[in-house]
C-alpha cells in the first residue's frame, strides 16, 4: 500500500498541473448550502468541505442527454454509431460517490454490455476525498457502509489538517502525480495519524438507523404489502428528483431526433425515472405501476432487495441526496425505520 503527502500550500501548485494534462472536475459552492461539479482550472474555487453536490459525478459517466447514433438516409440506410466521451479528472469525490460509480460500473458491465458507458468510464481517473464526519442529518452512509474508503479511485485524499495523506492505488494515479517533485513519501507519523483519524471515525460514524445492515434484505422480504408505501405514495409529487440525483439510479429512455430536412438525425439517450408516472404505461395505455405508491415502494425495492438479489450489493450509497432533495420530505431513513418498527 502507497501513501504520499500533499502540504495544503501545495494543492494550487497540484490542481493546477493536473489541469495541464487533462480537464478536472470538482465540486464548487453554488450558494445555500449547494454544491456541484464543475469544471475548474485551480484549486480557488474547490469545496474541500461540502455536502453532496446536487447532481452526484454520474453525470458524467451517463450524461442526462448522450447522442448514440446520427443517421442519414439520403443514400439508404446509413448509421453512424457516436460515442460522446472527454478525458477528465473527477476531483474531491466522496466514498458515497465512489460506491455510486461502483454500481453503476456493476450494472453496465453487466449483459447486454453498455460500450458507451464502459469506454467513456476507461476515460476517468477518479481522486476521491475522505469524509472526516458527518456532512449533514440525511446520510445514512455507516449503515449502508460507505463511510470508509473501499476502492474504486486512483487516489485518495484524507484531510489530516496541515496535508492531505494520498492513497495511491492504480498506476493511472501513480502516472497523474509521478513528475510532481512537491509530493512526498508518507512518513510513519502520517500513516498514524491516518489509523486514529478511521478510528475515531468509528465512533463518530455509527448505524443512522436501529437497523442492522444485514437485517435489511430481511425486512424488504417481508415488506411488500407494508402501509409506509401507501403512506409516502400519498405524498409523493412524481417530480423524479429523487432519481434524478441518486448516484446509483440509471434508468433511462431512447428517441429519435430528426432534423429539419428529415432526411438526418440523431439517435438520443435521456434521463428518464420509475417515479414519472408514463414510465411504466404500455401502448394500450394501461400502467403495471399507476399508483404513486407502488412507484415509491418500486424505487425501494430496486435500492434494497432487487439489486442486491442479483449483484449482492445494496444500490443505495447513503448519500442522504434522495431525502435532502424531496419536495415532500420523504425520508429514506425515516422510511426503513417505519419498515423495522412493524416488523418485530
Amino acid at each position: 500500500m502507497s501513501f504520499v503527502i500533499l502540504d495544503k500550500e501545495h494543492l494550487n501548485p497540484f490542481i493546477l498541473r493536473v489541469a495541464e494534462k487533462r480537464q478536472v472536475v470538482a465540486p464548487v459552492h453554488q450558494g445555500h448550502n449547494r454544491y456541484a461539479f464543475e469544471k475548474v482550472q485551480s484549486a480557488d474555487r474547490i469545496a474541500i468541505q461540502y455536502i453532496p453536490t446536487i447532481l452526484p459525478p454520474k453525470k458524467y459517466y451517463a450524461p442526462q442527454h448522450e447522442t448514440l447514433i446520427e443517421y442519414d438516409i439520403r443514400r439508404g440506410q446509413k448509421a453512424q454509431m457516436v460515442v460522446e466521451y472527454e478525458p477528465l479528472v473527477l476531483f474531491g469525490v466522496h466514498t458515497c460517490d465512489l460506491a455510486g460509480i461502483q454500481c453503476l460500473n456493476v450494472v453496465f458491465s453487466d449483459r447486454p454490455k453498455d460500450f458507451n458507458y464502459l469506454f467513456r468510464k476507461n476515460k476517468m481517473i477518479i481522486l476521491g476525498l475522505e469524509c472526516n464526519d458527518y456532512c449533514d442529518s440525511y446520510a445514512s452512509c455507516a449503515l449502508m457502509g460507505n463511510h470508509l474508503p473501499k476502492g474504486g479511485y486512483d487516489l485518495f485524499f484524507t484531510d489530516l489538517d496541515d496535508c492531505f495523506i494520498i492513497h495511491v492505488l492504480t498506476e493511472s494515479g501513480r502516472c497523474l502525480i509521478g513528475d510532481m517533485n512537491f509530493i512526498r513519501p508518507a512518513e510513519a507519523e502520517h500513516v498514524k495519524a491516518l489509523d486514529a483519524l478511521r478510528a475515531r471515525k468509528r465512533e463518530i460514524f455509527h448505524n443512522e438507523v436501529d437497523v442492522e445492515r444485514n437485517e435489511i434484505p430481511l425486512l424488504f422480504d417481508r415488506g411488500f404489502d407494508h402501509p409506509v408505501w401507501e403512506e409516502i405514495g400519498n405524498r409523493c409529487l412524481s417530480c423524479g428528483n429523487c432519481t434524478n440525483v441518486c448516484p446509483t439510479c440509471y434508468c433511462f429512455d431512447v428517441m429519435d431526433v430528426p432534423n429539419l430536412d428529415l432526411m438526418t438525425g440523431r439517435r438520443v439517450r435521456v434521463w428518464d425515472s420509475c417515479q414519472n408516472e408514463p414510465f411504466a404505461k404500455i401502448a394500450s395505455g394501461e400502467s403495471f405501476r399507476a399508483k404513486r405508491s407502488d412507484r415509491k415502494r418500486h424505487r425501494f425495492y430496486r435500492k434494497f432487495k432487487y439489486h442486491n438479489d442479483r449483484f449482492a450489493r445494496f444500490y443505495c450509497t447513503g448519500c442522504g441526496r434522495c431525502s435532502r432533495t424531496c419536495m415532500a420530505k420523504i425520508n429514506l431513513k425515516e422510511t426503513i425505520s417505519a419498515l423495522k418498527k412493524d416488523s418485530r
